[in-house]
């Protein structure tokens, strides 16, 4: 994997070679990554084709960065958190009548979640500092899943059907998500 960093009037980005068939834009914290097949020549084209997704997309996380100086972490243990997520999803798959097989914590580097074919709940640790709403959020998004896999206009129409201001706690998310980025302590002891 070949790295190289990048600058034009707007914007500072990242550029990785890997085995892909197609270039593709990513934003990782804040920073804009490209991705790019190994022989692919002019990248700045692929920047200036995006200009506009780019900027969009930049404007929203400095926004985003700015909000999350008015957000507080929550003070909860791993142990807290455990007992608080168990008895979320028990509530949960009881009132959507969907068995759940085991709850898994760990550390996530791009997701608050994931729910598996085989009905297994994996959390990312990092919740433990969110509001209890946002973690019950997450765990029916994820739980939905075993009804929806895809993040299509059905599976919002079954989220928005308990969570009317979805949308709201999806931006709560992403906000929080840079606060726990800019918080490296947080992270270390999230791993515990």
């Amino acid at each position: 994997m070949d790295k190289s960093k990048s600058y034009n009037s707007n914007v500072d980005y990242e550029v990785i070679y890997r085995n892909v068939k197609y270039p593709r834009l990513e934003f990782k914290t804040g920073e804009l990554i490209l991705i790019l097949p190994k022989n692919y020549q002019n990248h700045e084209d692929i920047i200036e084709k995006h200009k506009k997704w780019i900027n969009e997309k930049k404007n929203f996380i400095e926004r985003s960065l700015i909000e999350s100086k008015d957000k507080k972490l929550v003070e909860r243990n791993f142990k807290e958190f455990k007992l608080l997520a168990c008895h979320l999803a028990g509530k949960i798959s009881k009132e959507l009548k969907l068995e759940i097989n085991k709850i898994y914590f760990r550390k996530m580097k791009t997701k608050w979640g994931s729910c598996s074919s085989k009905k297994n709940l994996t959390l990312n640790t990092l919740l433990r500092y969110l509001p209890e709403d946002l973690v019950e959020y997450v765990i029916f998004h994820e739980i939905i899943h075993l009804i929806e896999k895809k993040h299509n206009e059905r599976f919002w129409r079954i989220i928005s059907g308990k969570f009317k201001n979805y949308q709201e706690m999806e931006k709560e998310l992403f906000i929080y998500w840079f606060l726990l980025q800019t918080k490296k302590e947080v992270i270390v002891s999230a791993r515990r």
